[in-house]
């Protein structure tokens, strides 16, 4: 089967129920990161494309919410049902655009499913609430009603996942959607939309743009008849769309980047920290906005720590296969960036203990591969330290005390996700009390407020452990001892 079988030579627009070209006929390569070779050309979508799907998505948004939630999530269901059906296909076209493995790409496909399954259920408890007025015979009583339009623009990160999480609940509750795909990852947004449309989820209902950001994105936070901007991706960007579509006062919902600490304690299991503080790094290339990308460890344990981290980093393999640990970075672009930080971090005074830059080996020239980097020595405001880097890519810092590890993981401009590894109740509860984060982890690594996302991370530490490669591994899941999930803050962590 040639690789890109499911993929088509050109992947269009989807607007009103069709396929559609760019309206001035531009097109945008996508390129396979695992090889660097071209999957296909792209439509490369302006603002004519953008305003056409939005009346689209205008023109078909009454008729939509005007369906019971139970019957929007009925049509939902069997969207999820049928991706399921063909998660395999699904998983293909995944490790295609973002050059991770299969295994990665049916885990992250089964977490789609598993949002999509999820939000249809919702369609049957679609409460609102009553309450007493302070006026005489009178009740107040709330009722969900939708928003209208709204735009939603993903990362390549998670390219399926991502569509997930921002269409099921859009639709469930009534709006229609116009997404603005990752220019990276099409083909995934593009084959979601003809699951949608093969369902019967009417013309209109859901539709996709491809392009540029400054493109296509901009032009849909702009638009006047977009109610709603839902946004991942970074901090910068995050600012502009905040002032554009807040200065409308259309709504906005941001999912922007973390420079997450993981604290390492003089008590902690450090067979498990190593292991946890591994995932957390590497996994998915670190291409996760909750990477645990700064390890704050206690001098007593520091240099044990390092050790079993290095030694953990440097059998770390990368490339496509299923075998492999980590896959490559999205882009040139984006590796372009992590070498050059990395070599101003070295520059600054830092060292790099692992890696540091993009692997030329006859394996892996052709691909955006960045070695899974180490540095110690930063300083806590140097760039490497303040930055996300959104890459393989973590700093080792060595600290006194615990007082000393809480003050350095606050000092961040980012507060996404936090974790400390402990065996003392005591300093875990303060530690919730005093970190400035999201969402803290008790003895687990830095992971987002998504419970799919967190069955896809236990997806990847349960195949390590089925192939032996990390002896601790048990115990990351619990199996050896008593490892119970706790939600303070109400994020979701282990």
């Amino acid at each position: 089967m040639h690789e890109t079988s499911l993929i088509p030579s050109h992947v269009p627009n989807w607007i009103d129920g069709q396929e559609r070209p760019a309206q001035d006929g531009q097109t945008l390569p996508n390129l396979n990161p695992a090889t660097g070779s071209t999957l296909c050309t792209v439509a490369r979508s302006g603002e004519a494309d953008v305003r056409a799907a939005v009346e689209a998505a205008r023109r078909a948004q009454a008729a939509w919410a005007g369906l019971t939630p139970v019957a929007r999530g009925d049509l939902l269901r069997e969207a999820a049902l049928l991706m399921r059906e063909r998660s395999d296909e699904f998983a293909e076209i995944v490790s295609l655009e973002t050059g991770k493995s299969r295994r990665d790409a049916r885990g992250e496909t089964g977490a789609a499913v598993e949002m999509g399954l999820f939000v249809a259920g919702e369609g049957r408890r679609f409460y609102g609430k009553t309450t007493t007025s302070a006026v005489p015979h009178r009740t107040a009583l709330v009722v969900r009603q939708p928003l209208g339009v709204a735009g939603l623009i993903i990362a390549a990160n998670t390219p399926i996942a991502n569509v997930a999480w921002k269409v099921y609940p859009a639709l469930l509750c009534g709006n229609t959607a116009v997404m603005k795909a990752s220019e990276d990852t099409p083909a995934t947004a593009w084959a979601a939309a003809k699951v949608f449309d093969e369902v019967g989820i009417p013309p209109g209902v859901f539709n996709v743009v491809q392009g540029y950001g400054p493109e296509a994105g901009a032009p849909l936070v702009e638009h006047p008849d977009v109610d709603l901007i839902s946004f991942t991706g970074s901090c910068g960007v995050g600012r502009q769309i905040q002032t554009i579509a807040g200065g409308r006062l259309a709504k906005v919902c941001l999912e922007l980047g973390g420079k997450n600490p993981l604290i390492v304690c003089d008590d902690a299991n450090l067979d498990r920290a190593v292991t946890i503080a591994g995932l957390s790094a590497f996994s998915n290339a670190g291409q996760r906005c909750a990477s645990g990308s700064r390890l704050i460890v206690f001098d007593a344990v520091y240099d044990r720590f390092k050790a079993q981290l290095l030694e953990y980093t440097r059998g770390l393999t990368l490339g496509p296969a299923d075998d492999d640990d980590l896959g490559p970075v999205i882009n040139q672009r984006q590796l372009d960036n992590m070498v050059s930080a990395v070599d101003r971090a070295r520059a600054a005074g830092a060292t790099v203990l692992a890696g540091g830059g993009r692997m030329m080996d006859d394996a892996h020239k052709g691909g955006f591969y960045m070695t899974p980097t180490l540095l110690e020595g930063a300083a806590g405001d140097a760039e490497i330290s303040q930055a996300e880097l959104f890459g393989p890519i973590a700093c080792l810092y060595r600290v006194s005390d615990f007082e000393e590890a809480v003050r350095l993981a606050n000092d961040s401009p980012f507060g996404l996700t936090a974790a400390i590894h402990t065996a003392n109740v005591d300093r875990a509860m303060t530690f919730i009390s005093r970190i400035k984060s999201g969402v803290a982890s008790i003895n687990g690594g830095d992971l987002r407020q998504r419970a799919a996302y967190a069955v896809w991370w236990l997806a990847a530490v349960r195949y390590r452990l089925a192939r032996g490669r990390h002896r601790s591994a048990r115990r990351v899941l619990g199996l050896e001892d008593d490892l119970h999930p706790c939600r303070p803050r109400g994020g979701l962590t282990w």
